[in-house]
């Protein structure tokens, strides 16, 4: 088991005592899978891009993508919702998209809702009736109708992973938090696109916004 109660300390949490053991009730805990999208899996054309982004896409190949489908597969059994989110236009010019979605550079995203490339990759494909919502903005939360289906669902905990740490992982847990929901962010199904922004970014929002535990700490919560 990893010892998450005392990893991922800041300077502000570095003294501070130790959290709870971590409680999960099925009933009233939601797991999210944000933006793990087929777009965000395409090796760039660009050779020298390509390498850049390299360890970004081992890691999400080889640990992200396999560990969040045993989460979600886990969490079905036990009777935890799983929830998607996912960056999403509905105008096929992205008029609706928010600024940051606008601006140039990485964080410019033309993603209609229906094209291929915004859809969940193949391995994370909804099942049943679980729920999707369609973002076009970093929080979960603050662009969509998510916190009306978890309050409406008696939700009160929600278990996280996805893409990318430092942006809407980030963004979302700070919202997810400042509603009063108990947030767990699982770490080896997150990913930013290099492991040292991964790890300064889990650093900020844990203790506060959350808690960084990983897979087995979440497995271990079920009888």
């Amino acid at each position: 088991m990893s010892n998450w109660k005392t990893a991922y300390r800041s300077f502000y949490y570095e003294n501070a005592e130790e959290p709870d053991d971590l409680l999960l009730p099925p009933a009233e805990t939601a797991l999210l899978v944000i933006d793990i999208q087929n777009t965000y899996l395409e090796v760039p054309d660009d050779p020298v891009e390509a390498a850049r982004w390299q360890p970004f896409f081992d890691r999400m190949n080889t640990q992200v993508i396999p560990n969040t489908v045993t989460l979600a597969d886990w969490a079905r059994k036990v009777g935890i919702e799983v929830i998607f989110a996912r960056i999403a236009c509905q105008k096929d010019d992205g008029r609706d998209r928010s600024l940051s979605q606008k601006k140039p550079g990485f964080n410019y995203l033309l993603l209609p809702k229906d094209r291929e490339d915004s859809q969940m990759v193949p391995e994370l494909t909804p099942q049943g009736d679980e729920i999707t919502v369609l973002k076009t903005t970093d929080s979960a939360l603050t662009g969509t109708n998510l916190r009306l289906i978890l309050h409406n669902m008696g939700i009160r905990n929600v278990i996280v992973a996805g893409i990318f740490t430092d942006q809407c992982v980030s963004s979302s847990v700070r919202s997810l938090a400042d509603e009063s929901f108990n947030v767990v962010v699982v770490e080896d199904c997150c990913a930013a696109a290099m492991e040292d922004l991964h790890r300064r970014e889990l650093e900020i929002i844990n203790m506060i916004y959350c808690h960084v535990v990983q897979s087995e700490d979440v497995f271990a919560t079920s009888p």
